[in-house]
């Protein structure tokens, strides 16, 4: 109920009570950098060199930055504030990168120095402060950098895209894919390599989560179900990366719904597992999700008897309003 209050506030308020807020509970790294010899094109990377992080509060990073490895292309997990994920996506073959919600700016900066790439690219999922609050900041220390969006409410906005908009950085391929709900302008980005078919990733901010969904803050069931179509259309084998580390209690809802449903079972444990170890449960795959993800299995008879619901848009709804307040 707060949430959707703030959100129905005018956007600049809204923004700013959503900053205090994740300021007030973030839990940034406190851990000091090494050295980076690489050099990152446009950024002055000896400012990072041997500086410890500034923090807001003395805490630890949520999870364990990862590198993950693909062909043609590197995802770096970059944890942030309490539970945000923030990606850095790298093209091998030209060294050309892009950042996704780049909510803290300089472990942004920092990662590309380590790495020694070039970025060129914000690729906003959404105008949420916990997504878009760093874009302006990001411009002004990168200040040819393009920033990406679907919402003219993001800031330091350059390049306005749709449903279907097609881009490239480097050699990778970036498909825009609109799926309005918990905002009007929420964009997932579908990342490929024209020479390799097996590897495939969407970014999917705050609409599909690992087992769960976003909230219907500007939208409705209808919408979400198309979003969850649209995203279930993508190859099963596609990676995908969400915008917060939700899923034990996400996984924890879908074993409500679905207590036979043996893959939820097994991921929770590895999930729980995971993050006792401090590490992040992202990626999954557009088949697990298939399997696990109650708001991706809204036709399937037992979700459906769950929810007491005859047709996939009111066990949306219903499984939705359930999840707004289960604990």
């Amino acid at each position: 109920m707060l949430a959707r209050m703030v959100n129905s506030l005018p956007n600049g308020l809204s923004q700013q009570i959503t900053k205090l807020y994740f300021q007030a509970y973030s839990t940034s790294n406190t851990e000091a950098v090494g050295m980076y010899p690489k050099k990152a094109k446009g950024i002055k990377c000896r400012t990072f060199v041997n500086t410890p992080v500034v923090l807001r509060n003395q805490r630890r990073a949520h999870s364990t930055p990862e590198h993950h490895q693909f062909g043609r292309m590197d995802v770096k997990i970059l944890p942030a504030l309490k539970d945000n994920y923030m990606y850095l996506l790298i093209d091998k073959r030209t060294n050309q990168a892009a950042i996704i919600d780049p909510v803290e700016p300089e472990t942004v900066l920092r990662a590309v120095c380590e790495h020694g790439v070039n970025l060129t690219t914000v690729l906003t999922t959404h105008h949420h402060w916990d997504h878009a609050g760093g874009n302006q900041e990001l411009v002004k220390k990168i200040p040819n950098i393009e920033v990406y969006g679907g919402d003219d409410r993001i800031g330091a906005l350059t390049k306005k895209v749709e449903h279907n908009t097609i881009f490239n950085i480097g050699n990778m391929v970036v498909q825009c894919l609109f799926t309005p709900c918990h905002t009007a302008g929420h964009i997932c980005y579908f990342v490929t390599t024209p020479d390799e078919a097996n590897d495939s990733i969407v970014f999917t901010g705050d609409t599909l989560f690992l087992a769960g969904c976003g909230r219907f803050f500007e939208g409705t069931a209808e919408q979400m179900y198309g979003a969850m179509s649209i995203l279930g259309s993508l190859p099963d084998n596609t990676k995908v990366y969400c915008g917060h580390e939700y899923t034990v209690q996400n996984l924890k809802f879908a074993a409500h719904v679905e207590p036979k449903n043996e893959h939820i079972k097994n991921k929770l444990e590895w999930a729980i597992q995971r993050r006792e170890d401090g590490k992040p449960t992202v990626p999954s795959t557009i088949s697990e999700e298939k399997q696990i993800n109650p708001f991706m299995r809204v036709v399937e008879p037992a979700v459906m008897i769950h929810a007491g619901a005859k047709d996939a848009i009111d066990t949306m709804r219903s499984i939705r309003l359930e999840k707004d307040t289960f604990q």
